[in-house]
């Protein structure tokens, strides 16, 4: 072996805070008070089926590799093969699993420097106990100890949920989905942890889709309306959200090419409706449906008290060939620059001051933190800023982030940390990445005396549970 195999797998107690002796010191009390508090996970990717059925999990690669883009992307990016990691559903046998596994340890100096380095050294060391380096002469070591732990009870899905110290999971779904697993969950007497869906309406908005027509009409039969017409349509819709809410929905989410809104009156709605459902609208004529639909979903939401986020401008599925060969969400979804002051003024002329109206804006372009997202949430009592997730939730962005949004939105007028994975096992290494960037936030401010520590203390468990649960209406 060589010399980075022989060293141990050591975490670090200060990793992540200030170098600064005094400024270090602080922090370090600040995550003290907020290491072990609950875990609130308002926007996510998990799978309610995990839970549903406790069903363990399979091996080492289907767990950490396949579901979690952050690392099969950097190892596509290194030439190895999405189908030799099984992204895509593409299932392994023991073999391949094992060799994946293999090619993550070969190509680990890759990760260098990224958040998923962090992330899997955290499961590694805090959640399995391992006490090796992942490198090319320990990783069938590795492989086999993480196997032998996950055929443990203790390693099941409910009892880490408990392990983690979960108090809310919002999964993500579709508005057509039957929801029987969330029902499963909410009838158990045995399982006494909080998983909501999450109302996914995306593609139900877009009547420039090719299957426009088919959705429309598999959310009739889901919400039991006539979707043949706009005001059947809109009226599924209300009702898809109201068997969400029913199931402890908290909030919509919505992702489209950008959050340029408009109002369209009822007639109008109502032509370029019927002309999508006959599948003959037009480019223009799709583009002006969905921007006003987001001001439906606005409406709705002051009526039904979901909360609405948005995180605009991302090319899915920007390589052809992987998504025809491997589907959606498989690592090469890529931002692009936004605008949000100018294309949400109708959408907030409206609902901006509205009772109740929550608003989250989330974006991938760092330069609108400042110059737009925490202006418009330092006027508007409905919009709150987007912690940084997906591709922003890094180390140095976070840190730039906090600097952005705090001069002019504050603390209180940000989300809490969002996950936004589904890649289980990482859950608390971010959460816990995330406590150590604003506990080191925190204590600079100390240091600067900008701040007391009795107040930075404050701030820091309020980050953790008060914002989140009063933004999300938890």
């Amino acid at each position: 072996m060589t010399a980075t195999a022989d060293r141990p797998l050591v975490l670090d107690p200060d990793r992540l805070f200030p170098a600064d002796p005094g400024v270090r010191s602080v922090a370090r009390r600040l995550h003290e008070a907020v290491r072990d508090l609950p875990i609130i996970s308002p926007h996510g990717h998990v799978p309610p089926q995990w839970l549903a059925e406790d069903v363990p999990f399979g091996d080492p690669t289907s767990l950490l590799i396949s579901p979690d883009h952050y690392i099969y992307r950097l190892l596509h990016a290194q030439g190895v093969a999405l189908e030799d990691l099984g992204v895509g559903g593409g299932s392994l046998d023991e073999a391949q699993s094992r060799r994946a596994f293999r090619l993550l340890a070969e190509h680990w100096p890759a990760f260098r420097g990224t958040p998923s380095r962090f992330w899997m050294e955290s499961e590694l060391g805090d959640v399995f106990g391992i006490g090796q380096r992942l490198h090319v002469d320990t990783a069938d070591a590795i492989y086999d100890q993480i196997a032998e732990r996950l055929a443990s009870p203790d390693y099941r899905p409910r009892a880490l949920m408990d392990r983690f110290d979960i108090e809310v999971l919002a999964t993500t779904d579709d508005p057509a989905d039957d929801l029987r697993h969330h029902a499963a969950l909410r009838d158990d007497p045995a399982f006494t942890r909080r998983v909501v869906p999450t109302f996914r309406p995306d593609r139900y908005l877009e009547p420039g889709r090719a299957d426009f027509p088919q959705l429309v009409a598999d959310l009739g039969r889901a919400a039991g309306v006539d979707t043949g017409t706009y005001r059947g349509y809109i009226a599924a819709l209300e009702e898809r959200r109201r068997a969400f809410k029913a199931l402890g929905a908290v909030s919509s989410d919505h992702s489209h090419a950008d959050v340029v809104t408009l109002a369209l009156d009822e007639a109008e709605a109502a032509r370029i409706y019927a002309s999508a459902v006959r599948g003959e609208v037009n480019e223009a004529e799709a583009t002006a449906f969905r921007r006003h639909m987001l001001v439906e979903m606005a409406r709705m939401a002051t009526e039904d008290g979901l909360v609405m986020t948005l995180h605009p401008a991302v090319h899915r599925n920007h390589h052809t060939a992987t998504f025809e060969r491997f589907g959606a969400d498989t690592g090469h979804d890529i931002p692009y620059a936004t605008e949000f002051t100018r294309g949400l003024q109708p959408l907030l002329d409206r609902f901006g001051t509205a009772p109740g109206f929550h608003l989250v804006l989330f974006t991938l372009d760092e330069t609108v933190y400042s110059r737009e997202i925490a202006p418009l949430a330092g006027f508007y009592p409905s919009v709150y800023v987007g912690a940084p997730w997906w591709f922003l939730d890094a180390p140095e962005a976070i840190r730039r982030f906090r600097g952005a949004a705090t001069e002019t939105a504050g603390f209180y007028r940000t989300s809490g940390f969002i996950d936004d994975t589904r890649a289980f096992m990482s859950i608390p290494a971010r959460h816990d990445m995330s406590r150590r960037l604003d506990s080191a936030y925190l204590a600079q401010l100390v240091a600067e005396h900008r701040l007391d520590e009795e107040e930075a203390l404050e701030t820091a468990v309020d980050i953790v549970t008060t914002i989140p649960r009063k933004t999300f209406k938890l």
